[in-house]
């Protein structure tokens, strides 16, 4: 699930009711950046002197949390983000921030309650919207989960995932038309972006347009994201399948499990298709 590290001023949430020293701002931006970067000892010391500066800023506070969060200290993460949240109970950040480690936690009920009451907050906070819509998705509350991904494309229209996760709810929901206009608009928005690409090829497949799906799918195994690469190569294999070049889908199913050893699609391929 997403986590957000905080800026002291907008994007991921609300800012600090209290005046902030703009040293301490700093100092929480420098610590956010070095958390979106994988740098946890530099995050934690620019944090650590924002607090200096403020001990209640609110969103340093959240940050730090998000540093335990990555280091696998769950109980310590629990504790900055509860004290984030009496500090200030008017921003959504620390409620977000409570249920990204409730879901790593395998949590998953409290991590929804808590990301609807960071949406009682505000609405707009794109990354409870987001990690919402992901929970009703993955335990089959698919037109919930479709309704969450609309309002995320309402209030974060640039997120690619709002489209694309509208058409994955909606072909769930069997509604095929339904989904090639989400994904039609999405392209009008987004291009050709490869996660894009994905759901357009298997439309594509669905429908029996065989050539055209290869051709959509071509770019992302390309793309320097291996995992949507492997998916591409295993969702080519199905399309040579219906062109009936056995032997090219056998190639590319095993190109997909060259990336993921486990994925269906290849299994499938290479388990139901023989070269003649």
């Amino acid at each position: 699930m997403t986590a957000c590290a905080v800026m002291a001023s907008a994007g991921c949430g609300a800012a600090s009711a209290l005046p902030l020293p703009p040293k301490a701002i700093a100092l929480n931006t420098a610590g956010a950046l070095a958390i979106e970067q994988g740098d946890l000892a530099t995050a934690e010391a620019s944090l650590s002197v924002a607090l200096e500066y403020t001990p209640r800023f609110v969103e340093a506070w959240v940050n730090l949390g998000y540093v335990e969060l990555a280091r696998g200290n769950f109980e310590q993460a629990r504790r900055d983000f509860v004290r984030a949240r009496a500090l200030n109970g008017q921003i959504p950040a620390p409620d977000h921030a409570l249920g990204v480690l409730a879901d790593r936690q395998g949590q998953g009920a409290r991590a929804e309650a808590h990301y609807r009451a960071a949406l009682q907050i505000d609405p707009g906070f794109a990354p409870a919207r987001a990690n919402l819509a992901r929970r009703l998705f993955a335990r089959g509350q698919y037109e919930n989960a479709r309704e969450q991904f609309e309002r995320l494309a309402l209030v974060a229209p640039d997120a690619l995932e709002a489209w694309t996760g509208q058409v994955e709810a909606l072909e769930q929901l069997g509604r095929a038309t339904q989904a090639e206009q989400v994904a039609s608009r999405a392209r009008e928005r987004f291009g050709d972006a490869p996660a894009l690409m994905l759901l357009v090829a298997r439309q594509l497949l669905e429908r029996g347009e065989w050539t055209e799906a290869e051709a959509a799918l071509a770019p992302v195994v390309g793309g320097g994201d291996r995992p949507r690469a492997g998916a591409a190569w295993a969702w080519i294999a199905v399309a040579r399948v219906g062109l009936g070049d056995v032997a090219g889908a056998l190639r590319a199913a095993r190109e997909a499990q060259a990336v993921d050893r486990d994925d269906p699609v290849a299994a499938y391929v290479l388990a139901h298709q023989r070269v003649p």
